[in-house]
């Protein structure tokens, strides 16, 4: 989201005073080679090394050094869609224009050889370089190479660090970064990380970022308790040791917080969107201000670097989608530049220049000074005391959930791309590609799109980008399918599967059932597909017939609940395994319906079970009440039901609402949607489930298969009503009597997992003044609490807001549907319509001992990430070049590995050159590295670490 750009001295979206204490609120504010592929493993990467350092700019030992860093804030969408924001358009919503930001930079560059600029989003950057003559190219090569266009962070996006998964992070960052590296060579890699805009740190992102190889990390917005904390303390630069797995200095990476969030300090803002005064030296003139501008830049820094622990400091001179005149800027900054030095023959000790983050960094490190170390998080993020930013962690779950099945889809599509070869993307189905996909995944990954806070109709863009995505990923999965199975089917896609619709199962009585899994292990999957009523049978890949059944569900609108076709599909490791399906002529149908189950106090409890599971009901309201785990005996207490949070619209305290951002409840109490539930049963050999309604608008499916260690829960809920005029922010809450003490425990990005506890912050006094949003964390594969001895753990098939408010307690926000905006600049309630009205979703739930519930819940989470995907065909397809024989084990077949180099993680550096700037902490010294050294015959994988390899193959020649 953009935030700061001043307009009549009013920030957009929300602007950092350097004058107080520094707060913030945001309220107005190529496809790959045929011949190499990236074989991405579990292990890290180190480095040591100070390159792209030489053209820093030079500084004065014995002053106060004020690093002036030009640069511009490029949300990829937030008010305005990607398009509109780098063409210009819609200059009534805001006013941007990426494309003439950068002629304009340029430009004003070119004007002065001590200038200096940063530029960040190169979803942006490619786009208008691909429009550039070969000649202003080769002129901004020569800037990039002599430091004076510096690349910043270098994703395809800045991207959100709540509600992504961290593949999908390291997906964004390797295309931006490849750009760079495709474009200007080591010139153009970034050395320093920039998330100056993003709504709350996360550890496995520093983690991520340290393992790409960057030397430090800058960012914006940190809560204003721990801000002032730090800035008490001298912390506001210090160590993140950002994993507890890998050996200090993997994850090590130094971290800054930036003294304006990412604004110029007030008044001295001179942008086309901003109102202060432009610098007048003329003494003759009425208008004359240069030499108290100069007195108050003055006070500012010297006020600035109290807080600051070396002779350096950084002011960032630019905000969101500025620059677009940059010679406004750059005129303005000169002559700041000099009058202030001129200050020095009269006994000032200050000296400014044009720098960057990375030069600034630099001199960071040659201080030589011993830093503080953090452990944890910066979550969740407040910039006042009503102001928890905690509502994005669940803002358009539909949304959320479409971009995980395209992350899922994506993999599919990387992998069969990689195996298969050129045959992949071309061949009798046309031309595939991942790479729009790919693309439109990334610019999902920006702090504005996974998280669910841009305008409506820039989230109807985002969903518009991955449809588009997915077009050309399906033509790439057919050629694959083609030559791998030796058969040239018409294969389909069922995108609306999550909704039981699917035309070919439903219409045809004969079809075939392709199931490709992603993980690089066996998995046994139960494949659903909405059919018309009768009896099926189904064959596996050897002709053997398995058991199927057909399930009908509890209601009277057969289109919207169609019946669906059971089967258990075995799926070897990275392969696909083949299925026929035909439906039985003139059968009676064996379909298994609903039975209601009726409330009567007499009723004896509901039991649904499998061989490791058992979950009971309660007769009486229908709720889950009960569940066990019979492999080890384990007996907890449950009640799940489902709550709403009344939004506040403001009151006496604050007049802050509930938003996309935002979340904050008008008291701490939830309302129940409903105190029972109506319920149906269904017992079937391959499944048993209990429909659950609670309302008009809110229903589940708990569900158990054979063999399954989990339970299953499918809500669905939505349209949220808000004629009552209350806007609803709905949780699924877990009730159990766990002595939990206060702590509950959920994941960073999908991977390592971090203790929360009640009302707590562990680097500084927490004053809680929202005892609700302000324990909400995000949750973005798994939640659970403990008591030490057993654990209970809810995993989620999307990005969500959870918590555990009080001992044995555990919820997730599901849905929301608020009637205010929540003043952070996007000036549209947070109403979702059509299609993001109405959410379906699943809760995964398994109980455990808590010494073995790590294998468990590490498993299953991989799993719902990479699902099998399910390609349909209708019977009998064309035999295709006949002399390839079918593959459905061995992928790796296909090619012959000739070269194999370990790089860092996203590829753009060579491991055995890799290096990073070395920082002393007061931890003590870090582990002496071992020199590195690849065996290509023997990898080791370390718990929680990732290895990357550049691949060169030779693809087999197939006869035929």
């Amino acid at each position: 989201m953009g935030a700061y750009a001043r307009a009549s001295g009013v920030c957009a979206r929300g602007c950092l005073d350097a004058a107080g204490p520094w707060t913030m609120s945001r309220a107005l504010r190529p496809p790959l080679p045929p011949l190499c592929f990236f074989l991405l493993l579990l292990l890290a990467a180190p480095g040591a090394r100070a390159g792209g350092y030489e053209t820093c700019p030079t500084v004065q030992p014995n002053m106060l050094n004020v690093h002036l860093v030009p640069h511009t804030h490029d949300d990829v969408g937030w008010l305005k869609t990607v398009d509109q924001y780098f063409y210009g358009i819609k200059n009534d919503i805001q006013h941007a224009g990426v494309q003439y930001i950068l002629d304009s930079v340029i430009s004003a560059l070119l004007a002065d050889p001590t200038r200096r600029f940063i530029y960040v989003e190169i979803a942006f950057f490619s786009r208008w370089w691909h429009q550039q003559t070969n000649a202003t190219q080769e002129v901004v090569r020569d800037l990039v190479r002599q430091g004076r266009l510096e690349f910043a962070n270098g994703g395809w996006v800045m991207n959100d660090e709540a509600a992504t998964h961290y593949g999908a992070i390291v997906d964004q960052m390797t295309l931006g970064l490849h750009f760079l590296e495709d474009t200007f060579g080591n010139d153009g890699r970034p050395r320093v990380a920039w998330h100056i805009d993003p709504f709350g740190h996360s550890r496995e992102q520093a983690s991520l970022f340290a393992q790409m190889g960057f030397d430090g990390f800058f960012f914006g917005r940190l809560d204003y308790q721990d801000k002032w904390v730090r800035m008490q303390k001298l912390e506001m630069e210090h160590v993140w040791r950002a994993s507890a797995s890998l050996k200090p200095p993997t994850a090590d990476l130094f971290t800054g917080v930036l003294p304006n969030g990412y604004n110029p300090p007030r008044n001295l803002c001179w942008d086309v969107l901003c109102d202060d005064q432009p610098v007048v030296e003329d003494p003759h003139s009425p208008e004359y201000n240069a030499k108290e501008l100069v007195d108050y830049f003055l006070n500012v820094a010297t006020a600035q670097g109290r807080y600051y622990r070396t002779n350096h400091i950084v002011m960032t001179m630019g905000s969101d989608f500025q620059y677009e005149n940059a010679n406004m800027w750059f005129k303005n900054l000169d002559k700041l530049i000099r009058l202030v030095n001129a200050q020095q023959a009269k006994g000032s000790g200050v000296h400014v220049l044009y720098s960057t983050p990375a030069c600034y960094l630099w001199e960071l490190n040659k201080a030589n000074l011993t830093w503080s170390v953090k452990h944890d998080d910066f979550f969740p993020y407040a910039d006042g005391p009503h102001q928890f930013w905690t509502g994005y962690f669940s803002s358009r779950p539909a949304l959320k959930r479409y971009e995980r099945l395209s992350y899922n889809f994506l993999q599919v599509c990387n992998q069969l791309e990689a195996l298969v070869g050129l045959a992949a993307n071309v061949g009798p189905y046309g031309s595939g590609d991942s790479a729009p996909l790919n693309e439109a995944m990334a610019v999902l990954q920006h702090h504005d799109a996974i998280s669910g806070t841009s305008r409506q109709h820039v989230a109807n863009d985002y969903a518009r980008q991955l449809a588009a995505g997915w077009g050309p990923c399906e033509v790439l999965l057919s050629n694959a399918l083609a030559r791998l199975r030796g058969f040239k089917d018409h294969f389909i896609f069922c995108r609306q599967l999550n909704i039981s619709i699917c035309p070919l199962t439903q219409t045809a009585a004969r079809f075939q059932v392709i199931v490709y899994n992603p993980l690089g292990r066996k998995v046994n999957w139960m494949v659903r597909l909405p059919v018309s009523e009768g009896v099926f049978v189904v064959k596996d890949p050897n002709g053997r017939t398995v058991p199927s059944d057909v399930v009908i569900f509890p209601s009277s609108d057969s289109q919207a609940h169609p019946p669906e076709l059971l089967f258990s599909a075995s799926l070897p490791a990275l392969g696909f395994s083949t299925y026929s399906v035909a439906q039985v002529p003139r059968w009676k149908p064996q379909a298994h319906a609903p039975q209601p189950i009726p409330r009567t106090s007499w009723s004896p409890a509901l039991t649904i079970e499998n061989e490791h599971i058992r979950a009971t009901f309660d007769p009486d309201t229908g709720l889950l009440m009960e569940i066990m785990n019979m492999n080890q005996q384990l007996l907890l207490p449950v009640r799940q039901t489902f709550f709403w949070y009344n939004a506040s619209i403001g009151d006496n305290e604050s007049d802050q609402a509930s938003g996309a951002y935002i979340f904050r409840p008008n008291q701490q109490k939830p309302l129940p949607v409903s105190r029972w539930a109506q319920i149906h049963l269904v017992k079937t050999p391959l499944v048993q489930e209990v429909h659950q309604n609670f309302s008009a608008w809110c229903s589940q499916v708990v569900r158990l298969y054979p063999g399954q260690r989990h339970l299953e829960l499918e809500w669905s809920v939505g349209p949220i009503p808000v004629g009552d005029t209350w806007g609803k922010e709905v949780i699924s809450r877990f009730d159990t009597p766990l002595e939990t003490k206060g702590r509950f425990y959920t994941d960073s990005n999908g991977r390592e997992i971090l203790e929360r506890r009640q009302d707590y912050r562990p680097t500084w006094k927490l004053n809680q003044t929202e005892p609700v949003a302000g324990n909400y964390y995000p949750v973005n594969t798994r939640i659970y609490i403990t008591d030490g001895n057993m654990q209970l753990t809810v995993l989620t098939d999307r990005s969500q807001g959870g918590s555990s408010l009080r001992d044995g307690s555990l919820e997730l926000m599901v849905h929301r549907r608020l009637l205010k905006d929540d003043g952070r600049g996007v000036s549209e309630p947070l109403m979702e319509n059509g299609s993001g009205a109405w959410v379906r979703g699943r809760h995964l739930v398994l109980l455990d001992t808590a010494q073995a519930a790590a294998a468990g819940h590490r498993l299953l989470a991989e799993q719902e990430v990479l699902a099998p995907q399910v390609v349909l065909a209708p019977d009998g397809g064309a035999a295709y070049n006949l002399g390839a024989p079918p593959r459905t084990q061995d992928l790796f077949s296909t090619f012959t590995i000739t070269r194999l180099q370990e790089t860092t993680l996203v590829a753009n550096q060579l491991r055995e050159a890799a290096s990073r700037l070395k920082w002393t902490t007061n931890t003590g010294p870090t582990p002496h590295q071992t020199p590195y050294q690849l065996d290509p015959a023997n990898i080791t994988l370390e718990p929680m670490e990732i290895r990357t390899f550049l691949a060169s193959v030779q693809w087999k020649e197939v006869d035929g």
